[in-house]
């Protein structure tokens, strides 16, 4: 079950991402399954996802709008905002960049299946004016959808951050990571009421930095580092807010899916239906 309530609190589990040929071969989907199949297989599974490739390219409503017909009409998307919006940023076109991305999620706003926008900055996006100034725009033009901050760089982890978050209604993503210098640490901070989100990456410090997707997520979580979680974070972000999606990016053999499913248990027997 990776969708249920908790302190009144509706939670959706899944993975970042569903579209890897190595869960083949981990057993998460049939053998000979096609990738343009995957995410029918996977929405048996999971009642959420949150789409990568939208971070690598501009979602088209055309193409969005095909997904979510493979899908049951209650299955929830989170979005990663494109990377010329957040990596490679172009100050002269970042606005129609927006606008762009707007279109492009159109189809899930209109259908209620979007949960969230992540809008992921990486590690060098730090507490600067300039930066500050520019996410201050940029959540102004996306104003409006369902937004999530995810900050890797710690400098962003102090009070007024969190106040003009609570002010916009946007939610501060809460991540575990590798404990490493610099990055942003596991927080509970509740930012918005309609909903919390929790990215779980994984904790292979050796691999993070490494440049290699193979390296940086290959992690399974143990059973005590999931009570941890549940212990000290989630169940206080559940009494703060109506909604929750958890996904596990720790995709490597498939171990994103285990992970995922064995915190969904672990949560349900603490579930109030």
């Amino acid at each position: 079950m990776t969708r249920l309530t908790l302190q009144n609190c509706r939670i959706r589990i899944g993975t970042s991402g569903y579209s890897y040929p190595e869960w083949i071969d981990a057993g998460v989907y049939p053998p000979g399954t096609r990738a343009a199949d995957m995410l029918s297989v996977y929405a048996r599974l999971f009642s959420a996802t949150e789409l990568n490739y939208t971070w690598y390219q501009m979602p088209r409503a055309a193409a969005i709008d095909r997904m979510r017909q493979k899908v049951p009409a209650d299955f929830g998307f989170a979005a990663k905002l494109t990377r010329t919006l957040t990596h490679e940023i172009k100050a002269a076109q970042w606005q129609d960049e927006a606008a762009r991305y707007r279109d492009g999620m159109a189809p899930l706003v209109q259908s209620g299946q979007l949960l969230a926008v992540l809008m992921q900055f990486p590690p060098g996006f730090d507490r600067s004016r300039d930066h500050r100034v520019y996410l201050a725009a940029l959540l102004d033009a996306l104003a409006g959808l369902p937004l999530a901050v995810e900050f890797r760089n710690a400098s962003w982890a102090v009070g007024p951050v969190f106040d003009e978050l609570k002010n916009r209604h946007v939610t501060l993503a809460a991540v575990d990571a590798p404990e490493l210098p610099g990055l942003f640490p596991p927080l509970s901070v509740v930012t918005c009421p309609d909903r919390f989100y929790i990215r779980f990456h994984g904790r292979n410090a050796r691999g993070w930095r490494s440049g290699n997707m193979q390296k940086q997520f290959d992690y399974n979580y143990t059973e005590p580092e999931l009570t941890e979680w549940i212990d000290q974070r989630i169940l206080k972000m559940a009494g703060q807010t109506k909604n929750g999606v958890i996904f596990f990016n720790n995709h490597v053999r498939g171990q994103a899916v285990g992970n995922a499913t064995r915190l969904a248990a672990m949560l349900a027997g603490s579930s109030t239906g």
